[in-house]
């Protein structure tokens, strides 16, 4: 694979594919466990806590590798993610998943790299916040839509608004990721004057 006329070794890429794995696999488990304490299994579950760390990773690749890198890390993430879930969780959560990650995670790809050259928080927020609001809409109306369980109406009581209870789930999933996507830009702020992009050496210098 190349970048920038320049050819990327996978095992440059070997770093990056095992933390998505691991985001996703794990978020695929986690989904499944509403957040009990404080009353909020209605508006939580716990997958909406390690899902956002995806787009960090995503982001932080593009930088690094640019689009095409960080479309082998999604492309590659995503095959062994939807095995793995297959096993801890559902075939059809593994499905919904695999389905939101690509369009999710491709999209985030596409409004970085056409942001990127401006400051340098608006890409990676951007770019999360595209992706995590498709990303949800796909998974939770594939995963729970027309599941008895997940379908139970729910009445908030600060709006009086009624809606199935995946429906909440995803409003304030989103919300959640909202929120990680503006702490995630500490990191990735911290991170951007070491991980420079690319050149082909073993210790570039390269500008933004």
């Amino acid at each position: 694979m190349t970048t920038a006329g320049l050819k990327i070794p996978f095992k440059r890429l070997a770093l990056p594919v095992i933390a998505m794995m691991a985001v996703v696999a794990a978020s695929n488990v986690l989904v499944q466990h509403p957040v009990e304490q404080f009353g909020l299994q209605e508006f939580l579950t716990w997958g909406a806590f390690t899902y956002p760390l995806a787009f960090l990773v995503n982001d932080l690749t593009n930088r690094r590798f640019g689009p095409a890198g960080a479309r082998r890390v999604v492309y590659a993430g995503f095959a062994l993610a939807v095995l793995l879930s297959i096993w801890l969780a559902t075939p059809r959560i593994a499905l919904a998943s695999g389905t939101a990650f690509l369009f999710g995670q491709l999209l985030d790809i596409g409004v970085f790299n056409r942001l990127r050259r401006m400051s340098w928080w608006q890409a990676p927020l951007a770019g999360s916040l595209f992706g995590s609001a498709i990303d949800t809409a796909l998974f939770f109306s594939l995963a729970f839509a027309g599941d008895a369980d997940m379908s139970v109406p729910v009445t908030y009581a600060s709006t009086g608004i009624t809606v199935p209870l995946w429906m909440g789930l995803a409003y304030f999933d989103f919300l959640v990721k909202f929120g990680f996507a503006l702490l995630a830009l500490i990191p990735y702020g911290a991170l951007m004057g070491w991980l420079k992009p690319w050149t082909g050496a073993p210790a570039d210098t390269a500008a933004r």
